[in-house]
């Protein structure tokens, strides 16, 4: 399993397969690079297939500080240099998408072929000008108070609703597992980061193509988050997942590893 030290000294953890284009997976909060094990089979036979633990997540480093999406995107920036990648294709799922609007704000699109957005919002936060968003103040506040105080209880009930349909048992103890490893400080702390950060200023200056990717199930973010991102963000395509909540590459795995596939190759 390789692992790569940053120069801030933190260990992130990672899987790296096959030769091409790079095409790196980023994870949303509290999960890890193992929800995207339908993926890096399939991309690796023609690209070069990343999946990441982002700091305290997953196998990476369970390290205290830097939990922020600003941290996060400066993390992903050290890594790709560390490996010497070029030409990138980003794709984000959830937090992942803040992580990846965050890098472009701060290092620009130069390196960046291209980038895959999955069931993600402009901003979580349910601002007096957004009310499209998933969280107002009195939930962010339970979902903290519940991560501290009832973790695995409140992760039995979050986990199903990422999903169209129900969870089998077994799926559901490796989701478990994955997401039970962010300790809770970190957990609370990045949760309230990632609901809290609004990218609708950074929009209009983005020009590379992007792939926005929903299911049409709308447990957690509705579809008009999408068709928002598709209206401000240049160059973006967005397609539906009819059979599909939060989690498209794990529900319908072959329709997603298709469409993104040719996306990239389009690039």
């Amino acid at each position: 399993m390789p692992k790569i030290e940053l120069e801030s000294g933190v260990e992130l953890y990672y899987d790296d397969q096959g030769e091409g284009t790079p095409v790196i997976f980023i994870h949303g909060v509290w999960m890890s690079r193992k929800f995207f094990h339908n993926q890096l089979p399939y991309f690796s036979q023609t690209q070069r297939a990343i999946t990441i633990d982002l700091r305290g997540h997953g196998d990476s480093a369970q390290v205290t500080e830097g939990h922020t999406i600003s941290t996060y995107a400066k993390d992903l920036h050290a890594f790709i240099t560390k490996l010497d990648l070029k030409d990138v294709v980003l794709v984000g799922w959830s937090m992942g998408a803040f992580v990846i609007w965050e890098y472009l704000q701060q290092f620009g699109e130069a390196n960046v072929r291209g980038t895959v957005i999955v069931d993600e919002l402009a901003s979580d936060f349910k601002w007096p000008d957004f009310p499209i968003g998933a969280f107002d103040l009195p939930t962010l506040t339970h979902f903290m108070r519940e991560v501290q105080d009832n973790r695995e209880g409140f992760l039995k009930g979050f986990i199903p609703l990422m999903f169209k349909e129900d969870v089998a048992p077994e799926e559901m103890a490796w989701m478990l597992e994955e997401t039970m490893k962010p300790t809770s400080g970190v957990a609370s702390a990045i949760l309230f980061d990632q609901s809290v950060v609004d990218y609708r200023s950074t929009f209009p200056s983005l020009t590379k193509p992007t792939l926005l990717c929903f299911g049409k199930a709308e447990k957690l973010i509705p579809v008009a988050a999408g068709e928002h991102l598709k209206e401000s963000i240049a160059n973006s395509e967005l397609i539906l997942f009819e059979e599909s909540c939060h989690c498209p590459f794990l529900e319908e795995t072959e329709l997603f590893n298709k469409e993104v596939s040719n996306f990239i190759n389009t690039l």
